[in-house]
């Protein structure tokens, strides 16, 4: 789908979807503890695909797109081995390879699209050479079988918090023993595995966080069925306080001032991006706000250095190399890092007829339309590959539109 962007002021109130991070916490303890329901859920791609994995795990799925709800119900898990279709979501795979583990004992084999079955695995890998725990890989699946048993697990922190996530998730499943999860290196967005934990709490499983270097888990717990909701979503609403920070008069409602997520971060980012000078953020612990960071760094009065996204390499697009990429094309004043972005900001981006590409991302698309509205008066960006945004924000067009954004479907 292609998207035609003119230059316009984007004005009014919007509430942000529910957090998507939280959606896939919540969906996954209400499938261990034998059914709940999840309330105020933003449905998007990566939210249907952790469904379909509960769903290989035999459970019972009932969406109300217009309740917002969730209802998650036991059901029977098969016999014959699982088929775990994660579309796109690396989280759904990585919190589902592990307690695949634990509960399909036949074995399961994992897929997906896009680049998810490139995104790096390797720390689970070791994980299962240690543990006897059979898998085989190739380029667009991977087949697992075997049991994790309660004890030790080494694993590094600086790929991504979300194998600790998962590890978190099915060691509690052990029916007896204590497990222990080391940290053998710094882990990275440590707010997530807060999130993780908070979640596992909301269903009286506890964990032992000791500084974020060892975590205990006893065995024999159960996760305890209840209703829960799910708060708003910083990572989306950075689009928008963006938005606002850009001088468009929007108001982001709905979020929580005491949230664990870690993308909280973008208030304070922002109030600092309006002082002119130097500046650096460190974005080892907040990854997904580099896209829309870069964008509102590109025209502030002074230089920005983005640094600790090394991992940025490895999600939907290599975050770093589009990000430069797209706002190039803008007209910013941006240039690659190793593991971040250098960027000198001007008063205005745009001019003339820009082709733009969002990288099959969806950070990259709405990044690129928000920056589109820093364009001076005459712009006209044409951006490919528009339906990125419904892997998390599905009508994201749909508000921007309604908040006075020039943006219209030229192409299916």
């Amino acid at each position: 789908m292609r998207m035609k962007i003119t230059p316009s002021v984007l004005s009014g109130s919007v509430q942000v979807p529910s957090s998507k991070s939280m959606t896939h916490r919540y969906l996954i303890a209400a499938g261990l503890c034998g059914g709940c329901t999840v309330h105020h859920v933003s449905f998007s791609q990566d939210i249907y695909a952790t469904m379909r994995c509960l769903e290989a795990l035999g459970m019972v799925c009932e969406a109300d797109e217009t309740a917002k709800t969730i209802t998650v119900k036991p059901g029977n898990l098969s016999s014959k081995e699982a088929l775990f279709d994660c579309g796109e979501s690396g989280s759904t795979l990585r919190f589902f390879l592990p307690i695949a583990l634990q509960l399909c004992q036949n074995g399961a084999k994992f897929c997906g699209s896009g680049r998810l079955m490139e995104r790096p695995q390797q720390p689970y890998f070791d994980i299962f050479e240690q543990k006897q725990v059979e898998y085989t890989t190739s380029s667009d699946a991977i087949w697992v079988k075997g049991e994790l048993k309660a004890g030790q697990y080494a694993l590094s922190g600086a790929v991504s918090s979300q194998f600790v996530t998962g590890l978190l998730f099915a060691l509690s499943l052990c029916k007896e023993g204590q497990s222990k999860i080391i940290i053998t290196d710094e882990l990275q967005s440590k707010a997530y595995v807060d999130m993780t934990i908070a979640a596992m709490r909301a269903f009286g499983v506890q964990v032992e966080n000791h500084n974020y270097q060892e975590f205990i888990i006893p065995g024999g717990q159960k996760y305890i069925g209840r209703d829960v909701s799910v708060e708003a979503d910083y990572s989306q609403a950075a689009f928008f306080l963006t938005a606002a920070y850009l001088g468009n008069p929007v108001e982001v409602t709905g979020l929580s001032e005491h949230s664990l997520q870690g993308d909280q971060a973008i208030l304070s980012i922002l109030s600092q991006l309006k002082k002119p000078g130097d500046i650096t953020i460190d974005i080892s612990e907040i990854p997904d706000l580099a896209p829309i960071l870069a964008t509102a760094a590109a025209v502030r009065q002074g230089k920005t250095h983005i640094v600790g996204g090394i991992r940025l390499r490895y999600k939907e697009s290599d975050r770093i190399l589009s990000t430069v990429t797209e706002l190039a094309k803008l007209g910013a004043d941006i240039s690659e890092r190793a593991d971040g972005m250098e960027i000198v900001g001007k008063p205005i981006l745009g001019g003339g007829i820009i082709c733009c590409d969002s990288w099959n991302d969806h950070r990259i698309a709405m990044a690129v339309a928000i920056a589109a509205t820093a364009c001076m008066p005459g712009t006209i960006v044409y951006l490919t590959k528009a339906q990125a945004v419904e892997k998390s924000y599905p009508d994201f067009w749909e508000i921007y539109r309604m908040l006075g954004g020039t943006a219209d479907c030229e192409e299916k």
